[in-house]
């Protein structure tokens, strides 16, 4: 009985190495050696004659896994292989919706560029009538089967009619899986905010504005609706890039002057973003500036008193030397939004603390000085 038992053993384990694993599952072949080694030495102890009514080992179930080494094996599993589990069977599907499972694929796909006002705006869809309309919500099982076939790694999950009737799908609609998914398909727009409007037109180079983004998985891009600028109707961008989107920093309408609780401190070199609109009736955008020298001041820092005046001096170097572009000066003691109609119209000011947020404006730099 020892030597068979160690026969077994030696070839599992020899079976094993020869296999071409998945990067998934080839974290997790040392857990699943260990418990099936476990499982043959413990039947070995108590099972000293075969017992004809016992089992197979080869026909064990993925569910006779105890609940550790399971949830570790779904934790691993990209979102398409956790929506082909969530079809075999109720309980692994009762596994495969949680949020716990969810939520770290949303927050390494998604995070980025997914702020507070996105998860608001998520609030509100779910309650909208839109969304109660919707065939998810009518039919929930032929919502995430229209859901995931548009997923091309799961074209081919839905084809056999019988098995969808016999498995229905059930997500609950305030689940991170059905927010991952509604963000997957583009089914929900966010919120979130575009560098280089419209694709660097020369109008918009170095700033950031606010936009309703829907996702192309076919792509990888995204298409952005830009709000309605006075009788203007809304403007559409396609094929906007990952690298291009933010998640807003701070949580002010686009359409509201933000409030600096920063002035006092900047000084010459610091990176700023300085709210601008072409006139009342367009929202800010949010543009990359550096706080200049005053022109009493050399430049030399050992002497510089720039930050004590309560004039500061804002640069936008992408802009040629005399353009009327290049310079605005602001009172930092009493800042209001400052303008006119031919200049447009200068509104709050943030400091930017962030070296990855300035190596992104760096980045966008346009090619050639603009005029």
């Amino acid at each position: 009985m020892l030597l068979y038992l160690l026969i077994t053993c030696l070839s599992f384990f020899f079976f094993s190495k020869s296999l071409s694993f998945p990067q998934w599952a080839s974290k997790t072949k040392n857990l699943l050696s260990f418990y099936f080694s476990k499982y043959l030495f413990t039947n070995s102890l108590h099972q000293i004659t075969p017992d004809l009514a016992s089992p197979v080992l080869g026909k064990m179930s993925i569910l006779d896994l105890p609940d550790l080494p399971l949830d570790c094996i779904l934790e691993l599993l990209p979102p398409s292989e956790l929506c082909t589990m969530a079809r075999v069977c109720s309980s692994l599907r009762e596994r495969c919706v949680s949020d716990h499972l969810w939520e770290k694929h949303l927050k390494t796909k998604w995070g980025k560029i997914l702020g507070p006002s996105a998860h608001k705006e998520w609030q509100c869809y779910l309650s909208s009538p839109y969304h109660l309309d919707s065939p998810h919500h009518k039919t929930s099982h032929l919502g995430l089967a229209k859901i995931i076939s548009l997923m091309r790694s799961l074209s081919s999950i839905f084809r056999d009619d019988d098995h969808r009737r016999r498995y229905p799908s059930s997500i609950p609609l305030d689940s991170t899986m059905n927010f991952y998914l509604s963000l997957e398909t583009g089914r929900f727009w966010f919120p979130a905010q575009v560098y280089n409007r419209e694709n660097g037109h020369v109008g918009f180079m170095l700033s950031c504005y606010d936009a309703e983004l829907s996702y192309d998985t076919d792509t990888n891009t995204f298409q952005a609706r830009y709000p309605p600028h006075g009788k203007r109707a809304i403007a559409v961008e396609k094929d906007v890039t990952w690298e291009r989107i933010r998640a807003a920093p701070v949580d002010a309408s686009p359409h509201n002057l933000y409030v600096s609780d920063s002035l006092n401190e900047l000084k010459p070199g610091d990176h700023i973003e300085i709210q601008w609109r072409r006139n009342k009736e367009f929202p800010y955008g949010w543009w990359y500036s550096v706080v200049g020298h005053l022109e009493s001041c050399d430049g030399n820092l050992n002497h510089c008193q720039c930050h004590n005046s309560e004039m500061m001096v804002l640069e936008f170097n992408q802009y040629t030397v005399g353009s009327r572009w290049r310079k605005t000066m602001i009172n930092r003691r009493d800042h209001r939004e400052k303008g006119n109609e031919e200049d447009g119209f200068y509104g709050g000011i943030r400091k930017i603390n962030c070296k990855e947020d300035i190596e992104m404006w760096k980045r966008l730099w346009p090619s050639s000085i603009l005029e």
